[in-house]
């Protein structure tokens, strides 16, 4: 009779504990997007990997990065994914919050789009150009300008440049502030339009269509974003393993839709690896 009671407690012990094959526990994870890209390639290769590891996904879109960034650090989110470095920190400085990147995501470049030109020829002076109002942003569609030999901007401004640092227009073009939303919009009006890829991409833009599309720099490649306190948790470095995972980096590899992407370093070695301009 003994030796029935103390198999019987040793097989109930050996159902309790959980077995080297045993499925993970579920744990809920909720992440936050933009209208853009984003949310998609996360889809693709990201969440998978993370649902392999017993996590549960619940993704959130918000109008603003403002609005992310606000619930990842009042708790609400776990992360988001929509902003590059620049504008994290720029964000952290003016809001006494502490965000941090902890990996960076495959990101569409800013470009220059037209639906009134066919070229760069033959324009007439007092052309019109959107660009962003906020300055970081800005100052990326005035490089992408500089960079057309339409205008020269002044040197050593890495922060808060606004339209009177253009010392120079040489084609006698006009800027169009606008909110960096609109982008897309104001080709219906303005004669072009420097747009943030992932605003672009959300308006059904193609990268391809771009006149020129901005040299994009680490500093202006997409992250995700978590507050600095757990930036060390098992979810934050579970989410970096999963984009650096291989099958994610097959997933964007393999489609299309993501020629004209700027890569983070892990997708090959060097910096600024674009897809579909590598060969």
């Amino acid at each position: 009779m003994l030796k029935r009671i103390l198999s019987a407690l040793l097989m109930s012990a050996a159902v309790a504990m959980p077995g080297a094959h045993a499925a993970p526990p579920e744990r809920e994870l909720k992440i936050g997007f933009v209208p853009g890209p984003y949310i998609d390639e996360f889809k693709l290769g990201v969440q998978p990997e993370l649902e392999k590891k017993g996590y549960k996904l619940r993704l959130y879109e918000f109008s603003t990065g403002l609005e992310a960034n606000s619930a990842v650090f009042k708790g609400d989110i776990d992360a988001n994914v929509m902003q590059h470095t620049v504008f994290l920190d720029s964000y952290n400085e003016r809001n006494k919050t502490d965000l941090v990147g902890i990996v960076q995501v495959p990101t569409p470049p800013m470009g220059l789009y037209s639906k009134k030109h066919k070229d760069l020829k033959n324009l007439k002076k007092g052309f019109t150009v959107a660009v962003p109002n906020d300055p970081v942003n800005l100052q990326r569609a005035l490089w992408i300008l500089q960079r057309l030999g339409w205008i020269r901007i002044r040197e050593n401004k890495p922060v808060d440049v606004t339209e009177l640092d253009v010392v120079e227009n040489k084609v006698g073009l006009k800027l169009v502030l606008l909110e960096n939303a609109q982008g897309p919009r104001a080709l219906d009006d303005a004669d072009f339009a420097a747009i943030q890829g992932n605003f672009a991409i959300f308006a059904k833009l193609k990268l391809s269509e771009a006149f020129i599309l901005e040299d994009m720099k680490p500093p202006y490649i997409n992250v995700v974003a978590v507050k600095k306190t757990r930036q060390a948790d098992t979810y934050a470095r579970d989410i970096v393993e999963a984009y650096r995972s291989e099958n994610f980096q097959k997933a964007i590899r393999g489609d299309r839709f993501y020629d004209g992407f700027t890569l983070p370093d892990y997708f090959a070695v060097g910096k600024g690896i674009t897809v579909g301009k590598s060969n």
